[in-house]
């Protein structure tokens, strides 16, 4: 998604890749036509800004000298494998005055934009609910990828789908429950700012096809709800970029999907882990 994003994006160039295993940087570098690095510090000395496609910790590692040497972020969820990494990247950020977007891919959709809208207008939200039930990890696409075994639905789509509730509902305040089953199933009771709950089911050991995905709210303007489509990916992923270099040329630098908005999802994530514990 990243490289030919990036390639094919007005805004942006792919001027350099960097890869932890040097034969996957030479293949990706010869198919978009651009130069792979030896090092990441010699990719730092080639572009302006890095797109981050890396598991949470290593993103930790990586992504802190990059905003300190002045570099815009592209950065994946979640944020950092725990509070206080996720910390410290959004700290070096500021310190930096550098732009940092999270890859919370449902936010960027047109869809996504128009519903939360619609609900602002609306107002008087009481409640809502997050359903986003899969078998991604018992396909072969991310069954392989040790992180997402390891962390499991809560890091991989938790982000996702909390982030998507704080921005109907108002902020996430607190983790009243959360219990996480044998099977990685995971349910949550969250509080909002103003008083409003929402639940939360996530799971991505479920064998369903397709993925139900589903998230609703509900109040003094009744009930509305709002699927996922899909191949949505392509889209999200450009207006990212538009963001992203509208940010940079404007100067601003808060977003709805910035650093910052990672770190609180990082403390909720953590909140989940200690209360189901």
């Amino acid at each position: 998604m990243h490289a030919p994003g990036i390639s094919d994006h007005p805004g942006t160039s792919l001027s350099a890749v960097w890869t932890r295993r040097p034969e996957v940087a030479e293949a990706l570098a010869e198919e978009h036509g651009t130069y792979a690095c030896a090092s990441f510090e010699e990719l730092l000395g080639e572009v302006d800004a890095v797109a981050f496609a890396v598991p949470p910790a290593v993103q930790a590692e990586y992504a802190l000298p990059a905003a300190k040497a002045g570099k815009h972020l592209i950065l994946e969820k979640p944020l950092a494998h725990d509070v206080a990494a996720a910390q410290r990247i959004a700290d070096a950020v500021s310190q930096a005055d550098v732009v940092a977007l999270l890859m919370l891919t449902l936010r960027y959709t047109l869809q996504t934009r128009e519903w939360l809208a619609g609900l602002a207008e609306a107002g008087g939200w009481k409640g809502g609910h997050a359903r986003w039930l899969s078998g991604a990890l018992l396909g072969e696409k991310y069954g392989g990828s040790p992180w997402r075994q390891a962390e499991g639905a809560l890091g991989d789509i938790g982000p996702h789908a909390f982030d998507l509730m704080d921005a109907a509902l108002g902020e996430i305040t607190g983790v009243l429950a959360a219990h996480r089953s044998d099977a990685d199933l995971w349910h949550v009771l969250l509080e909002h700012e103003g008083r409003a709950t929402s639940t939360v089911a996530l799971s991505t050991r479920l064998p369903m096809r397709p993925t139900v995905t589903e998230f609703a709210v509900y109040g003094d303007a009744g009930f509305r709800s709002m699927g996922r489509k899909p191949g949505q990916e392509g889209e999200s992923f450009t207006a990212l970029l538009d963001d992203f270099a509208a940010l940079i040329a404007s100067g601003v630098r808060e977003h709805d999907c910035d650093v910052h908005r990672g770190l609180h999802l990082q403390r909720v994530l953590a909140e989940c882990l200690r209360v189901a514990s």
